[in-house]
This record gives C-alpha cells, structure tokens and sequence, in this order.
C-alpha cells in the first residue's frame, strides 16, 4: 500500500482509468457481436446499421486510448470487408 500522498492519488486516478477502460470495452464488444450476429443471420440491412454502430464505437474508444488508433482502424477494415462479403453473396 502508498504511503506518499501522491502515489495514493495515482492508485485512486489509475482506478478511475481502468474502469473508463472496461466500460468502453464492454461497448466496443457489444457492437462488435451485434454486428457479427447480424452476418451471421445474413440481414443487409442490420448488418449495414450494427457496422455504422460498431465502427463509432471503435473510432471512439481510439480517440481515448483504449485501444491504439491503428487497432481500431485495423478492426473496422475486416468488419467493413465482412460486411461486403455478405453484399456480394446476396
């Protein structure tokens, strides 16, 4: 356990941070698999929706740090190409 003053407020802000972390995470992954379902389910439409949702949520989560810019981008890209795959087959 700190005993200095200033390293209890880093434990306390590091906390903070780490639950922001896994909040945004959950959003991220929630997205993510709403999306996935619907390729899976082979619906357009709510394909096309759950990308757009899955997509600002990624790009968010990069624009606080939770996830690497290139990362986020990195995902968007394979969904994106998911997502046409499943254009193309209908």
């Amino acid at each position: 356990m700190a005993n200095i003053k200033s390293a209890k407020k880093r434990i306390r802000t590091i906390e903070k941070k780490t639950a922001r972390n896994i909040r945004v995470k959950n959003h991220v992954s929630e997205a993510e698999k709403a999306f996935l379902a619907a390729v899976k389910a082979g619906d357009v439409a709510e394909a096309e929706k759950a990308f757009k949702h899955a997509e600002k949520k990624f790009m968010q989560a990069a624009a606080k740090g939770t996830f690497h810019k290139n990362t986020a981008s990195r995902t968007v890209s394979r969904l994106a190409k998911r997502l046409n795959n499943l254009k193309e087959s209908k």
